[in-house]
């Protein structure tokens, strides 16, 4: 159960910090062929599903409410150091993933899968910064569907591994709206300011809904393309895998290297690197 904690706070982390995907720290765990069975058969096998979901749930909540205390500093204050951790525990996973289909004859459709998928990954990082705004947020049956309606598309691209949630909620202009409303839910549970409460839920919850519409509809196509075009989906997948260090280096916008930087960086992946072995279902 632990473990599967520590393995939802990471995913939680990858959520919230654009440029990084929840998907694909799932994928480097081990647990993302899981984690896709679980959520499409949620209702048939329930309690299985519970005891494997609720550890990674509890995980991803403490994530995020801790980064939206303060996470991002750790990006703030050591960016090139925190940035090689999360490429390290997403390239921990390149060996498991590639062992999948090692075996597999080459072919072309192949590589253009890959090669889509990275390119796919790397564009929405390249374009990020020219989307970049905040909406405002005008209560009303209106805006509680609008809302639902990004939480839905928002859930779709957390699922999906090399995709960004967080930088798709950015590029739509959310993403200050949904972390400012998390951190003053917080904040008034814990000074019981239950008219401040009302006013978070109002935002949290037709969100929170559309999470988990999207992330119910797109895990059973996730689930259908494992099962019918398993190759096409690992070769996506790696290209995904590849493109990702690039994305979060694009998007996180970080400052000069320095060789303190580089050796510090290199300590920081390994750390990453191996605690994605840990962490990965044998």
């Amino acid at each position: 159960m632990i473990k599967n904690i520590l393995k939802g706070i990471i995913m939680g982390i990858a959520n919230i910090l654009p440029g990084v995907s929840g998907g694909t720290m799932a994928v480097s765990m081990g647990i993302y062929d899981k984690l896709i069975q679980c959520i499409s058969h949620f209702f048939s096998e329930f309690k299985k599903n519970i005891i494997f979901l609720m550890p990674l749930a509890l995980g991803m909540i403490i994530a995020i409410v801790a980064c939206a205390f303060g996470m991002e500093y750790l990006f703030d204050t050591f960016p090139v150091q925190t940035a090689f951790m999360f490429i390290g525990l997403i390239l921990g996973s390149m060996p498991s993933i590639y062992g999948k289909v090692k075996n597999t004859p080459i072919k072309v459709g192949y590589v253009l899968c890959a090669v889509l998928f990275f390119t796919v990954v790397v564009g929405m990082a390249l374009i990020k910064g020219t989307s970049e705004h905040t909406v405002v947020i005008h209560h009303g049956l209106g805006q509680a569907l609008l809302l639902f309606l990004i939480g839905v598309i928002a859930a779709a691209t957390m699922v999906i591994p090399g995709v960004s949630g967080s930088m798709l909620l950015l590029m739509l202009g959310y993403y200050n709206v949904i972390l400012e409303n998390i951190k003053g839910f917080a904040v008034s549970i814990i000074h019981w300011n239950m008219t401040e409460v009302g006013k978070h839920l109002f935002v949290l919850i037709p969100f929170g809904i559309g999470v988990v519409t999207g992330v119910i509809l797109i895990s059973k196509v996730i689930e259908m393309l494992f099962k019918k075009y398993p190759v096409y989906v690992y070769w996506a997948i790696l290209g995904l895998l590849v493109a990702s260090p690039f994305a979060i280096f694009v998007s996180l916008g970080l400052p000069p290297i320095t060789a303190v930087r580089i050796l510090t960086g290199a300590v920081t992946f390994v750390v990453g690197f191996l605690i994605s072995g840990r962490l990965t279902e044998k």
